[in-house]
Protein backbone atom coordinates (compact mmCIF):
# COMPACT_ATOMS: atom_id res chain seq x y z
CA UNK A 1 0.00 0.00 0.00
CA UNK A 2 1.30 3.52 -0.78
CA UNK A 3 1.38 5.96 1.75
CA UNK A 4 0.15 9.57 0.52
CA UNK A 5 0.97 12.72 2.65
CA UNK A 6 -2.43 14.89 2.90
CA UNK A 7 -2.64 17.36 0.62
CA UNK A 8 -1.06 21.14 2.02
CA UNK A 9 -4.24 23.54 2.79
CA UNK A 10 -2.13 26.29 0.82
CA UNK A 11 1.48 26.18 -0.74
CA UNK A 12 3.82 28.72 1.23
CA UNK A 13 5.66 29.07 -1.51
CA UNK A 14 2.73 31.21 -3.02
CA UNK A 15 2.56 33.28 -0.42
CA UNK A 16 5.99 33.65 -0.39
CA UNK A 17 8.19 33.56 -3.35
CA UNK A 18 11.08 34.01 -2.25
CA UNK A 19 11.18 30.56 -0.50
CA UNK A 20 11.19 28.87 -3.82
CA UNK A 21 15.04 29.50 -2.74
CA UNK A 22 15.00 27.68 0.17
CA UNK A 23 12.82 24.76 -1.12
CA UNK A 24 13.59 21.22 -2.26
CA UNK A 25 12.72 17.90 -2.42
CA UNK A 26 13.24 14.56 -0.12
CA UNK A 27 11.86 11.39 -0.03
CA UNK A 28 9.72 10.20 2.86
CA UNK A 29 10.29 6.82 3.62
CA UNK A 30 7.29 6.11 5.80
CA UNK A 31 8.17 2.86 7.19
CA UNK A 32 6.03 0.52 8.32
CA UNK A 33 6.46 -3.25 10.52
CA UNK A 34 6.88 -5.73 7.46
CA UNK A 35 9.04 -8.82 6.41
CA UNK A 36 11.89 -7.32 4.03
CA UNK A 37 14.09 -9.43 2.28
CA UNK A 38 17.77 -8.25 1.05
CA UNK A 39 16.06 -7.42 -2.54
CA UNK A 40 13.50 -4.80 -0.69
CA UNK A 41 15.01 -1.38 0.21
CA UNK A 42 13.97 -1.15 4.22
CA UNK A 43 14.11 -0.06 7.72
CA UNK A 44 15.85 -2.66 9.86
CA UNK A 45 15.58 -5.43 7.22
CA UNK A 46 18.49 -7.99 5.84
CA UNK A 47 21.28 -6.24 3.76
CA UNK A 48 22.30 -7.50 0.48
CA UNK A 49 26.01 -8.06 1.76
CA UNK A 50 28.52 -9.80 -0.16
CA UNK A 51 29.67 -13.03 1.68
CA UNK A 52 33.22 -12.69 1.13
CA UNK A 53 33.19 -9.26 2.92
CA UNK A 54 33.98 -9.19 6.49
CA UNK A 55 30.63 -7.98 8.60
CA UNK A 56 31.77 -4.83 10.47
CA UNK A 57 32.55 -4.85 13.89
CA UNK A 58 32.70 -2.31 17.10
CA UNK A 59 35.45 -2.93 19.22
CA UNK A 60 34.89 0.66 21.34
CA UNK A 61 34.56 -1.01 24.10
CA UNK A 62 34.89 1.20 26.98
CA UNK A 63 33.93 4.06 24.59
CA UNK A 64 30.41 2.68 24.85
CA UNK A 65 27.93 4.51 27.22
CA UNK A 66 25.23 1.76 28.14
CA UNK A 67 22.32 2.13 30.63
CA UNK A 68 20.16 -1.24 29.68
CA UNK A 69 21.55 -3.92 27.95
CA UNK A 70 19.12 -6.52 26.74
CA UNK A 71 19.81 -10.21 24.35
CA UNK A 72 17.94 -8.72 20.58
CA UNK A 73 15.42 -11.76 21.06
CA UNK A 74 14.37 -10.23 24.35
CA UNK A 75 13.44 -7.03 22.70
CA UNK A 76 11.84 -8.46 19.95
CA UNK A 77 9.80 -10.83 22.03
CA UNK A 78 8.92 -7.85 24.55
CA UNK A 79 7.49 -5.59 21.85
CA UNK A 80 5.47 -8.68 20.48
CA UNK A 81 4.01 -8.94 24.32
CA UNK A 82 3.30 -5.55 24.35
CA UNK A 83 1.88 -5.19 21.02
CA UNK A 84 -0.46 -8.02 22.13
CA UNK A 85 -1.23 -5.83 25.40
CA UNK A 86 -1.92 -2.54 23.74
CA UNK A 87 -4.45 -4.06 20.77
CA UNK A 88 -6.51 -5.44 23.48
CA UNK A 89 -5.36 -4.77 27.42
CA UNK A 90 -2.75 -6.12 29.59
CA UNK A 91 -5.52 -8.35 31.52
CA UNK A 92 -5.20 -10.39 27.69
CA UNK A 93 -1.49 -11.59 28.36
CA UNK A 94 -0.96 -14.95 29.95
CA UNK A 95 1.10 -15.20 32.79
CA UNK A 96 3.84 -16.96 30.90
CA UNK A 97 3.61 -13.48 29.01
CA UNK A 98 4.03 -11.81 31.66
CA UNK A 99 6.70 -13.52 33.03
CA UNK A 100 8.75 -13.13 29.47
CA UNK A 101 9.08 -9.49 29.80
CA UNK A 102 12.08 -8.37 31.74
CA UNK A 103 11.74 -6.42 35.22
CA UNK A 104 12.18 -2.76 34.72
CA UNK A 105 16.42 -2.58 35.87
CA UNK A 106 17.41 -6.10 34.42
CA UNK A 107 20.41 -5.64 32.20
CA UNK A 108 22.57 -8.14 30.85
CA UNK A 109 26.59 -8.29 32.10
CA UNK A 110 27.98 -5.23 30.94
CA UNK A 111 31.40 -6.78 30.33
CA UNK A 112 29.19 -8.15 27.24
CA UNK A 113 29.83 -4.63 25.27
CA UNK A 114 34.05 -5.20 25.95
CA UNK A 115 33.87 -7.92 23.20
CA UNK A 116 33.99 -6.94 19.36
CA UNK A 117 30.10 -5.98 18.16
CA UNK A 118 28.31 -6.67 15.37
CA UNK A 119 26.99 -3.77 13.46
CA UNK A 120 23.19 -3.94 12.90
CA UNK A 121 21.13 -2.86 9.81
CA UNK A 122 19.56 0.19 10.29
CA UNK A 123 18.57 0.73 6.37
CA UNK A 124 19.21 -0.55 3.08
CA UNK A 125 17.97 2.02 0.23
CA UNK A 126 18.31 1.16 -3.55
CA UNK A 127 18.60 3.80 -5.98
CA UNK A 128 15.12 2.82 -8.16
CA UNK A 129 13.10 3.26 -5.29
CA UNK A 130 14.32 6.99 -3.62
CA UNK A 131 13.71 9.85 -5.55
CA UNK A 132 16.00 11.36 -3.90
CA UNK A 133 19.08 8.66 -4.11
CA UNK A 134 22.73 10.41 -2.53
CA UNK A 135 25.72 8.36 -3.35
CA UNK A 136 27.99 8.38 -5.60
CA UNK A 137 26.93 8.48 -9.38
CA UNK A 138 27.92 5.08 -10.33
CA UNK A 139 26.47 3.33 -6.69
CA UNK A 140 22.57 2.34 -6.61
CA UNK A 141 22.57 1.22 -3.17
CA UNK A 142 23.15 2.78 0.31
CA UNK A 143 23.39 1.00 3.34
CA UNK A 144 22.99 2.45 6.87
CA UNK A 145 24.73 0.33 10.08
CA UNK A 146 25.33 1.39 13.38
CA UNK A 147 26.46 -0.34 16.58
CA UNK A 148 23.58 -0.96 18.89
CA UNK A 149 24.77 0.76 21.71
CA UNK A 150 25.85 4.24 22.96
CA UNK A 151 29.22 6.07 22.73
CA UNK A 152 30.93 8.58 24.54
CA UNK A 153 31.81 10.89 21.56
CA UNK A 154 28.53 10.36 20.00
CA UNK A 155 26.45 11.87 23.28
CA UNK A 156 24.88 8.73 23.68
CA UNK A 157 23.81 7.65 20.53
CA UNK A 158 25.43 4.70 18.54
CA UNK A 159 27.82 5.24 16.09
CA UNK A 160 26.42 4.57 12.48
CA UNK A 161 28.74 3.47 8.93
CA UNK A 162 27.76 3.92 5.60
CA UNK A 163 28.15 1.98 2.67
CA UNK A 164 27.76 2.98 -1.14
CA UNK A 165 27.79 -0.32 -3.29
CA UNK A 166 26.91 -1.27 -7.18
CA UNK A 167 25.04 -4.18 -6.45
CA UNK A 168 26.24 -5.74 -10.15
CA UNK A 169 29.10 -6.13 -8.24
CA UNK A 170 27.89 -8.00 -5.60
CA UNK A 171 28.34 -11.85 -6.08
CA UNK A 172 26.96 -14.24 -3.76
CA UNK A 173 25.04 -12.89 -1.06
CA UNK A 174 25.80 -13.61 2.90
CA UNK A 175 22.84 -15.36 4.10
CA UNK A 176 22.61 -14.37 7.12
CA UNK A 177 24.32 -11.46 9.58
CA UNK A 178 25.32 -11.81 12.53
CA UNK A 179 24.06 -10.80 15.29
CA UNK A 180 25.22 -8.72 19.08
CA UNK A 181 25.20 -10.55 22.20
CA UNK A 182 23.45 -7.37 23.91
CA UNK A 183 21.73 -4.07 22.56
CA UNK A 184 20.46 -1.06 24.08
CA UNK A 185 16.89 -1.79 23.39
CA UNK A 186 15.86 1.59 22.09
CA UNK A 187 18.86 1.63 18.92
CA UNK A 188 17.28 -2.21 17.51
CA UNK A 189 14.80 -1.45 14.62
CA UNK A 190 11.85 -3.43 14.13
CA UNK A 191 12.60 -4.89 10.23
CA UNK A 192 9.62 -2.56 8.18
CA UNK A 193 9.60 -2.14 4.60
CA UNK A 194 8.88 1.77 3.01
CA UNK A 195 6.99 3.45 1.18
CA UNK A 196 8.79 5.77 -0.62
CA UNK A 197 7.12 9.25 -1.12
CA UNK A 198 8.81 12.45 -2.66
CA UNK A 199 7.26 15.52 -1.05
CA UNK A 200 8.45 19.46 -0.73
CA UNK A 201 10.77 20.33 1.81
CA UNK A 202 11.39 23.71 3.32
CA UNK A 203 14.59 25.22 5.00
CA UNK A 204 13.77 25.60 8.98
CA UNK A 205 12.21 28.78 9.81
CA UNK A 206 15.41 30.08 11.63
CA UNK A 207 17.36 29.65 9.22
CA UNK A 208 15.81 31.57 6.44
CA UNK A 209 16.71 35.48 5.74
CA UNK A 210 16.00 37.92 8.70
CA UNK A 211 13.27 39.84 7.08
CA UNK A 212 11.74 36.62 5.57
CA UNK A 213 11.42 35.67 8.47
CA UNK A 214 9.29 38.72 10.18
CA UNK A 215 6.90 38.61 7.17
CA UNK A 216 6.48 34.99 7.71
CA UNK A 217 5.68 35.74 11.67
CA UNK A 218 3.41 38.41 10.59
CA UNK A 219 1.57 36.52 8.33
CA UNK A 220 1.00 33.55 10.91
CA UNK A 221 -0.31 36.15 13.05
CA UNK A 222 -2.72 37.64 10.44
CA UNK A 223 -3.76 34.09 9.61
CA UNK A 224 -4.12 32.99 13.45
CA UNK A 225 -3.81 29.14 12.33
CA UNK A 226 -1.23 26.87 11.36
CA UNK A 227 1.90 28.37 9.83
CA UNK A 228 5.33 27.78 8.34
CA UNK A 229 6.42 25.81 11.31
CA UNK A 230 4.11 23.48 10.76
CA UNK A 231 3.85 22.93 6.95
CA UNK A 232 7.88 23.40 6.26
CA UNK A 233 9.98 20.94 7.45
CA UNK A 234 8.74 17.54 6.41
CA UNK A 235 9.02 15.35 9.51
CA UNK A 236 10.08 11.29 10.27
CA UNK A 237 12.76 9.00 8.20
CA UNK A 238 13.49 10.27 5.08
CA UNK A 239 16.25 10.70 2.59
CA UNK A 240 17.46 14.12 1.08
CA UNK A 241 15.49 17.64 2.33
CA UNK A 242 16.51 19.62 5.11
CA UNK A 243 16.52 19.55 9.31
CA UNK A 244 14.65 20.87 12.01
CA UNK A 245 16.47 22.91 14.19
CA UNK A 246 13.38 23.64 16.67
CA UNK A 247 15.29 21.90 19.92
CA UNK A 248 18.79 23.96 19.72
CA UNK A 249 17.99 26.76 17.13
CA UNK A 250 20.09 27.10 13.90
CA UNK A 251 23.46 25.43 13.02
CA UNK A 252 25.68 24.27 9.95
CA UNK A 253 27.61 21.75 9.93
CA UNK A 254 30.69 21.61 8.15
CA UNK A 255 32.78 18.90 6.56
CA UNK A 256 35.84 17.99 8.67
CA UNK A 257 38.14 17.37 6.04
CA UNK A 258 37.78 20.84 3.62
CA UNK A 259 35.33 22.84 6.16
CA UNK A 260 32.74 23.01 3.37
CA UNK A 261 29.15 23.33 4.35
CA UNK A 262 27.70 19.54 4.29
CA UNK A 263 24.08 18.62 3.37
CA UNK A 264 21.52 16.60 4.72
CA UNK A 265 21.77 12.78 3.54
CA UNK A 266 19.35 10.88 5.85
CA UNK A 267 16.91 11.36 9.29
CA UNK A 268 16.53 8.44 11.56
CA UNK A 269 12.83 10.22 12.48
CA UNK A 270 11.61 10.07 16.30
CA UNK A 271 8.06 10.48 15.13
CA UNK A 272 5.98 10.27 11.19
CA UNK A 273 3.39 13.07 11.98
CA UNK A 274 2.70 15.94 14.80
CA UNK A 275 0.66 15.44 17.67
CA UNK A 276 -2.33 16.82 15.48
CA UNK A 277 -1.73 14.61 12.31
CA UNK A 278 -0.83 17.06 9.91
CA UNK A 279 1.90 15.06 8.24
CA UNK A 280 -0.20 11.60 8.79
CA UNK A 281 -1.08 9.51 5.09
CA UNK A 282 -4.32 9.95 4.37
CA UNK A 283 -3.70 5.73 4.35
CA UNK A 284 -3.42 5.35 7.65
CA UNK A 285 -5.72 5.29 10.50
CA UNK A 286 -5.86 7.98 13.33
CA UNK A 287 -4.85 5.27 15.89
CA UNK A 288 -1.51 4.07 14.87
CA UNK A 289 0.73 3.97 16.77
CA UNK A 290 4.03 5.90 15.96
CA UNK A 291 7.62 5.57 16.24
CA UNK A 292 6.63 2.70 14.14
CA UNK A 293 10.20 1.86 13.96
CA UNK A 294 10.44 1.59 17.93
CA UNK A 295 13.74 3.77 17.73
CA UNK A 296 14.09 6.46 20.30
CA UNK A 297 17.23 8.59 20.19
CA UNK A 298 17.87 10.64 22.83
CA UNK A 299 14.74 11.66 24.69
CA UNK A 300 12.99 11.42 21.48
CA UNK A 301 14.87 13.31 18.87
CA UNK A 302 15.28 13.45 15.21
CA UNK A 303 19.16 12.04 14.08
CA UNK A 304 20.34 13.81 11.42
CA UNK A 305 23.21 11.93 9.08
CA UNK A 306 25.09 14.69 7.19
CA UNK A 307 27.09 14.43 3.46
CA UNK A 308 29.89 16.50 1.97
CA UNK A 309 29.07 17.75 -1.10
CA UNK A 310 32.49 18.00 -2.14
CA UNK A 311 33.48 14.13 -2.19
CA UNK A 312 31.40 10.90 -0.43
CA UNK A 313 34.62 10.09 0.65
CA UNK A 314 34.98 12.41 3.32
CA UNK A 315 33.66 11.77 7.17
CA UNK A 316 29.57 12.09 7.67
CA UNK A 317 28.68 13.84 10.56
CA UNK A 318 25.20 13.33 12.93
CA UNK A 319 23.48 15.98 15.08
CA UNK A 320 21.12 15.53 17.40
CA UNK A 321 19.56 18.96 17.09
Amino acid sequence: MARTTPPRPFDIAEVFPELHKHRGTTTRLHPRTGTPTIADSSIGGPLLWPADEPWPMCTDGDEHDVDTLLRPAVVRRSREIRAKANASSWSALTDEERAELPETRFSEPEELIHQPVPLIPVAQLYRRDIPDFIGPDDTDLLQVLWCPLGHVDEDQAPRLRLVWRRTAEIGRPLPAAPEPAVVEEDYLPNPCVVHPEQFVDHRYHEVLPKDLQARIDAWEKETDGPGYSVWSVVPGWKVGGFPSWRMTGPGTMTCETCDTEMNLLFTVGWGEWDEAGHWRPIEDPADLADPLTDIVIGRGFDWYVFYCPVSFDHPHATVMP
